[in-house]
């Protein structure tokens, strides 16, 4: 793994010197802590000729291959074309081989001198040849182009200020606001979106002139011009029907090949068991399978009642006799916060990178690399969403009359506790919304602020600023390339193409890299993601309940007690930390002069919502803010920690 930097300039007055690079670099040390180099050309006017532009390439690297000679900018034999990577390619040996039987001589085991020879042959269509997790930077001086590209379901993270006569790149926003000129201006609609999701969908960022790069697109920066486009389009809207058994058997081949790439590794591995339980024992199961060394396991929990390690986590280590250890995330979380905000590239609401953060940093301790099931709930529509989702398109048969009765307002003076996932909560919601699209019942679900309440949050010069967008439209796009297939196959897709890259991703990158730690994740191979795209819903959820395929596919990894209904560790006590911990500290913050100069929001709103949580009794609350106050106040430190 790595951190990446650089930039490409046609004007001089724009270039990037030398000790610039070097903060660029060293800004993001915690992605690769066992080295670094940089590679500059200055730019040149030649006589008679057009300019040749310059060119800063940087990076850090974490060495899991190949670690004496590290991960350094690699170059071609007459050093016309260099490149720079952030993660790793797992088909490496077949590229190797196809690379020398062309005639390439390597001299390393490097992953970014593969892809360098690869783009020699065939430009960037050399992407589609690439089995792995990746950000990748091409400078091509022949052709005096800069290429840049993601992996297909973003995992690893590229962001880019693009201004006439200069383009800069990095993994991290951090890197780029090194370069003095730089500007830190926050987007309000960025802003809009984040409460509206909790994250900033790409390829916006928060920052006004700051994009990320989609996943699976790459884009060319040439003659001082970029053009972005994507590169992979699985066909999300078509389903092939095949007999169940015929798809469990390409999944369970497709699965040990995953898992046999990503076990490649000259440092020691382990298995996340804390989240998605059901898929990390398959990765289990599959790992003791391809190896007889032994398999190191972790758990871990916040010390709270209700939130005590679950036995299932224990029946998974016993079942494959793993070398198991459970951690305790004994921390304050007033002191973490000022270490999340450095990390975090722009705000993210999602609590549970406080446990993913402590979980890394225990981890690390004891392996460089880990396995985890992220991505196996989507592909397998396991979420309970997906289950609600189900049920409110039964209201869609309904009379009219009767669904606007089920929709009144009565159902909102109903308590739902202080749990939102109470059943009762989840019964509001499915109700409440059974007069709303597909897309908008599904934001209801994992959004933050509906549109009602961000009107009712926003100072008037900040709603004046607002662009004429509707976020929910980022949303719609990613329902509308499920076509016509169902709404459940279409809310898995989106999230696919929505959560998982804005928010699940980003929240392990920034958890991972901060303590030197590589998460690989089997079920996020393209190549199973195109096998379960495929899949008729009723391979995967049938009778209200997903992850079927994974039930009849892995049934002897999974354990006979409790099989897919096993539950979840490391859920955040949000609400015990806003009664105790983060009470003063919330409202301290959000009440702030400093917070209110920024006239983001009403200071009035701001305060209910504290007073509410505060006011509120357990089991008579009849909404929770908790969620809500967790996000202005991640943005609100982030603001401090970067804007400021």
């Amino acid at each position: 793994m790595c951190g990446i930097t650089g930039g490409v300039w046609t004007d001089p007055e724009k270039a990037v010197d030398v000790e610039t690079l070097r903060r660029m670099v060293d800004v993001l040390r915690h992605r690769g802590p066992d080295g670094r180099s940089e590679h500059l050309t200055a730019w040149k006017q030649r006589p008679g000729r057009e300019a040749m532009p310059g060119v800063a390439l940087g990076n850090r690297w974490l060495a899991l291959l190949d670690i004496a000679k590290g991960q350094k900018p690699a170059c071609n034999e007459d050093e016309t074309v260099w490149g720079i990577l952030d993660g790793e390619i797992y088909n490496r040996d077949d590229l190797r081989r196809r690379l020398e039987g062309a005639g390439h001589r390597l001299r390393t085991r490097s992953d970014a001198e593969k892809l360098v020879h690869l783009y020699e042959d065939e430009g960037p269509a050399f992407l589609r040849h690439l089995n792995g997790v990746f950000a990748v930077t091409i400078w091509d001086a022949t052709r005096c182009q800069l290429v840049l590209a993601r992996d297909r379901l973003g995992r690893k993270p590229l962001i880019y200020h693009a201004e006439s006569g200069r383009l800069l790149f990095a993994s991290e926003i951090k890197s780029l606001l090194e370069v003095a000129d730089v500007p830190r201006d926050i987007d309000p609609g960025a802003v809009d979106a984040y409460l509206t999701y909790g994250y900033v969908p790409h390829p916006k960022t928060i920052l006004r002139n700051v994009a990320k790069l989609p996943p699976g697109h790459v884009a060319v920066y040439r003659d001082d011009q970029l053009s972005v486009s994507r590169y992979w389009q699985p066909g999300f809207n078509t389903e092939e029907p095949r007999p169940t058994a015929e798809y469990g058997e390409a999944l369970r081949e497709t699965m040990i090949d995953s898992v046999r790439l990503r076990l490649q590794s000259d440092v020691p591995i382990g298995v996340f068991l804390s989240s998605c339980l059901a898929e990390s024992s398959i990765i289990v199961g599959l790992m003791r399978q391809l190896s007889d060394e032994p398999i190191r396991t972790f758990s871990g929990n916040f010390h709270s009642d209700g939130y005590a390690a679950a036995d299932s986590v224990r029946v998974v280590a016993k079942q494959f006799d793993t070398i198991h250890e459970e951690f305790r995330f004994d921390l304050s979380v007033v002191d973490i916060l000022p270490k999340l905000m450095w990390h975090f590239d722009e705000p993210l609401a999602d609590r549970s990178v406080v446990s993913a953060w402590r979980f890394s940093q225990l981890a690390r301790g004891h392996v460089a690399v880990t396995l985890t099931g992220d991505g196996g709930d989507e592909l397998s529509v396991g979420h309970r969403r997906y289950r609600a989702m189900s049920r409110a398109a039964r209201f869609d048969r309904l009379p009219q009359a009767l669904r606007r009765v089920l929709a009144g307002n009565w159902w909102r003076s109903v308590p739902t506790g202080s749990r939102q996932r109470s059943l009762l909560g989840r019964a509001k919601r499915l109700v409440e919304n059974v007069n709303s699209s597909p897309v908008q019942r599904y934001l209801t679900w994992v959004g933050l602020f509906d549109e009602s309440r961000r009107a009712a949050l926003y100072s008037d010069d900040f709603l004046a600023s607002l662009p004429n967008v509707d976020p929910q439209q980022f949303l719609a796009k990613a329902f509308s390339d499920a076509g016509r297939r169902s709404v459940v196959t279409a809310a898995g897709i989106a999230d696919l193409l929505t959560f998982l890259p804005c928010n699940m991703m980003p929240k392990i990158d920034i958890a991972s890299m901060a303590h030197g730690l590589e998460c690989r994740q089997p079920f996020l191979d393209h190549r199973v993601v195109e096998l379960v795209a495929r899949m008729p819903l009723a391979v995967k959820f049938r009778r209200g309940f997903g992850r079927r395929i994974l039930a009849e596919t892995f049934a002897d990894f999974l354990p006979t007690r409790g099989s897919l209904s096993i539950g979840r560790e490391g859920r955040v006590p949000l609400g015990d930390w806003f009664g105790r911990e983060l009470k003063d500290f919330s409202r301290e913050v959000l009440l702030d002069a400093s917070t209110l100069r920024r006239n983001f929001f009403r200071k009035e709103v701001v305060a209910r919502l504290l007073d509410d949580h505060e006011h509120g009794v357990s089991g008579q609350r009849v909404f929770d803010p908790s969620a809500d106050i967790w996000a202005l106040l991640m943005l609100e430190l982030w603001c401090r920690q970067w804007i400021d």
